[in-house]
């Protein structure tokens, strides 16, 4: 008698193996993930954030945006809650790196979708604030 192929329970070790391979796939970002792809860093550190050669994007919430003057030089504005109008506009080859007010939950998630998107994305950790005490640009907006 020939075994029966069983479906896999949520409990089994092998399903849990698949989809977290599965998810570290998609976070890649390189264009063409493959299981040899590294796993691409969630957060940049807010002394190496140079926004002359990086594509930057403040996601922060629309009224601490609008509550503030300040902004990272050459940044432009995402309504965090709008993601699904303008995250396929997004470029998949270039780093793009995302700020919100500390880094918390606005940065998390918007990096959560966007790297499932596969783009190269990160955010400055401690968002604006922390960018600011580390000596970084401000400019007015």
């Amino acid at each position: 008698m020939e075994p029966v192929a069983q479906p896999l329970k949520d409990s089994d070790p092998l399903r849990t193996e698949v989809r977290v391979e599965s998810y570290a796939l998609k976070r890649c970002g390189c264009g063409s993930p493959t299981d040899k792809c590294p796993d691409l860093p969630r957060t940049i550190e807010p002394a190496k954030v140079n926004p002359d050669s990086t594509l930057v994007f403040d996601v922060r919430r629309e009224a601490d945006y609008a509550a503030s003057n300040e902004i990272i030089p050459g940044a432009l504005w995402k309504n965090p809650d709008k993601i699904d109008a303008w995250i396929g506009a997004l470029p998949l080859t270039q780093d793009v790196v995302i700020y919100c007010v500390r880094g918390g939950a606005v940065s998390n998630n918007v990096v959560d979708r966007l790297q499932a998107a596969g783009v190269k994305a990160r955010f400055i950790e401690g968002g604006l604030e922390a960018y600011k005490v580390a000596g970084g640009k401000i400019a007015r907006k």
